[in-house]
């Protein structure tokens, strides 16, 4: 049932001596007819006046009798100032109110409902037009009454220029995966609804700095430290002091022919001659035409008496690209050290340790074994080793050199083969055995590596294999002891043990440890989105340096203290240069990121920008600086000589 509503001249008129409902109610006319314009209980038993043009005398005397009349004025004291006349008239609002329902008159519940229905429905004229405050639109060009203001459109100029006064082409959206859907085929965001116009109204947030990965427990979801915008500090460091390896020099040591600044890579000096037959030396270098850097072996008192020795290794070897194998690029011969020496080029891993240097670190003449390597770690071993091996042999070639020495960790638990294709070029000659057979010895180097890491015991001292084998059994599954039983076990004459069979025996471990390395790669990937941005502010950076605090340019003088410059130097000051109330310097990176963010987006947000003397005020946007920013640049690069330097 509709609630009736009651205006204050309705409590007034109640308030006054009772009437009758005769023809008193014929002269007045309906509260309908005045707010809605007709009523729709006119012919429903409603006995008031619905003609707005008929008003009779009677209706004017009778208003005149009243006791309480509603355009009489109020009680005012003598002597105080009578208050001007209020004009009595209905207000926009009156066309919510509810229908007025005369006394007696019988209506229907569903007339009832139909007049609640009427009520509701939007009355444009009763309410007053929308006009946005304190939004400055000046500086919004148009061109056939439709915005057209780079990519990020007007929102309100965008809603006033809808309809026929669209441009028939889309706005082009930088961020879009699909940029023909954006040109001139009008193509909408909303394809259903054809009022939208195409492209972006407000920027995306892509340079605000917002990582995806897990907070820290201390801090609150919109806090950041200043580590929260970079790596964590370990990896940092970690690759500084392989950078810096990477920068070492020696100036004592003999230049080749293309190869400059060796630094020797040793970590002793003694000789050692029982892997190749003849001494080695590492050494770091770098190439004079590449710049590149390259871990250079030399086998030290070699005489080359055929050349196909090196041609035929190099054909073969360099085809092998696997991320478990150190890479050869070049094998040539020299006599820079005083004497007949062969060089191996090698791909360079900074602050890499074999294997035997990481488990067995060295005492003087003797080596001490570390505390017990975990079965996932061998496991990790296994599978990285074994897939080196399985891309050697299906090329048709052996490793020929599985050693503790010979096999360098260059990340945690990441290892490599790093000595292949030596032998093949020393023994070129002098080899009598088939390839089968060196893969087969492949497999045999390959268990007792393991069998030595597993127990903790150099390779020359396992002098009990089977002993070595049983003690496994007290601190590891009894699959890794198979596996490493299996590989260690010789054949007989003629026999082969197929690699295929051992890869298919490991698959379990094979997919554990491809599952770590996803994982690993996983988090490389959110470190990496921490440093994404690093590389677009320095970019940034090093412009705006070009730009501000520059003298002269072109014959004019001061060219960094006018036009558009101007404002680029408050700018600094206002990112750099910025003090607190009791004028300490503020260097908060927040701060400093986030202005600079807001600048390579071009944002609509204004900023207040203020001289050192106070004199000069500016309002701008970001889109603003953004646009006098590579104005400016790009005058610095039509005056350059080279051009721009790079991508820009």
């Amino acid at each position: 049932m509709a609630t009736t509503r009651y205006t204050a001249n309705d409590l007034r008129r109640q308030v006054g001596s009772p009437r009758s409902k005769g023809r008193e109610n014929k002269d007045t006319l309906c509260r309908n007819v005045v707010i809605y314009g007709n009523c729709r209980y006119e012919d429903q038993g409603c006995t008031f006046n619905h003609d707005q043009n008929k008003m009779s005398s009677s209706q004017t005397d009778l208003t005149s009798k009243k006791t309480f009349n509603v355009d009489s004025p109020s009680f005012t004291p003598a002597g105080q100032p009578q208050p001007p006349a209020k004009k009595s008239t209905f207000s926009s609002q009156a066309a919510s109110a509810a229908p007025f329902t005369p006394r007696g008159a019988n209506v229907t519940p569903n007339l009832q409902q139909q007049a609640t229905a009427e009520t509701s429905i939007f009355n444009p004229a009763a309410i007053r037009e929308f006009t946005p405050q304190n939004y400055d639109i000046g500086n919004t060009n148009s061109v056939n009454g439709a915005a057209q203001d780079s990519v990020y459109n007007d929102p309100f100029t965008s809603m006033n220029s809808l309809g026929p006064a669209l441009p028939p082409a889309g706005q082009f959206n930088p961020y879009a995966n699909d940029h023909s859907t954006m040109g001139g085929s009008g193509a909408t965001f909303y394809p259903q609804h054809g009022s939208f116009p195409a492209g972006l109204t407000q920027p995306p947030n892509y340079h605000l700095y917002t990582p995806y990965d897990s907070y820290r427990q201390d801090l609150q979801p919109w806090q950041r430290s200043t580590y929260d915008f970079f790596m964590p500090e370990k990896m940092r460091e970690h690759m500084q002091k392989k950078m810096y390896a990477t920068q070492q020099v020696m100036p004592s040591l003999p230049q080749l022919e293309r190869w400059h600044s060796l630094v020797p890579l040793d970590t002793n000096n003694r000789k050692n001659s029982s892997s190749f037959g003849y001494p080695s030396w590492m050494y770091k270098a770098q190439n004079s035409r590449t710049g590149r850097h390259y871990a250079l072996r030399r086998i030290e008192g070699y005489r080359l008496t055929n050349d196909k020795a090196i041609t035929t290794a190099m054909k073969e070897w360099k085809k092998i690209k696997n991320a478990n194998i150190v890479t050869v690029h070049d094998i040539f011969t020299t006599r820079e050290f005083g004497d007949s020496s062969l060089i191996f080029a090698y791909d360079y891993h900074p602050l890499s340790a074999t294997l035997q240097e990481h488990h067995f670190p060295s005492h003087g003449p003797r080596f001490r074994a570390l505390n017990f390597i975990p079965e996932n770690v061998l496991w990790g071993y296994i599978c990285q080793i074994t897939n080196a091996l399985r891309i050697i042999h299906s090329s048709k070639l052996a490793a020929r050199c599985l050693e503790l020495s010979k096999i360098i960790v260059s990340e945690k638990d990441r290892i490599r083969l790093a000595a292949c294709s030596i032998l093949d070029v020393v023994q070129f000659e002098t080899n009598t055995r088939s390839i089968l057979e060196l893969q087969q010895e492949d497999l045999i180097k390959f268990g007792r590596v393991m069998l030595s890491l597993a127990t903790n015991t150099l390779p020359v001292h396992l002098n009990n294999i089977q002993a070595a084998l049983d003690s496994l059994g007290t601190k590891y599954t009894s699959n890794l002891k198979e596996a490493i039983a299996w590989l260690i076990s010789p054949v007989g004459p003629g026999e082969l043990k197929p690699f295929d069979n051992f890869i298919t025996g490991i698959s379990t471990q094979m997919t554990a440890f491809f599952d770590l390395a996803l994982q690993d790669g996983d988090e490389k990937e959110s470190i990496l989105a921490k440093e994404l941005e690093n590389g677009r502010v320095a970019r940034l950076l090093m412009k705006l340096a070009t730009i501000t605090e520059r003298g002269d340019l072109a014959g004019m003088q001061g060219w960094s203290e006018t036009g558009d410059r101007y404002q680029l130097k408050l700018f600094r000051d206002y990112v750099f240069h910025q003090v607190d109330a009791d004028g300490k310097p503020r260097l908060s990176i927040g701060h400093i990121l986030n202005c600079l963010n807001k600048l390579d987006a071009g944002l609509e947000e204004m900023v207040v920008l203020t001289s050192r003397d106070n004199d000069n005020v500016f309002v701008l946007t970001y889109r603003e600086l953004r646009q006098m920013f590579e104005r400016s640049f790009n005058e610095l690069v039509k005056h350059s000589k080279h051009g721009a330097p790079g991508a820009n």
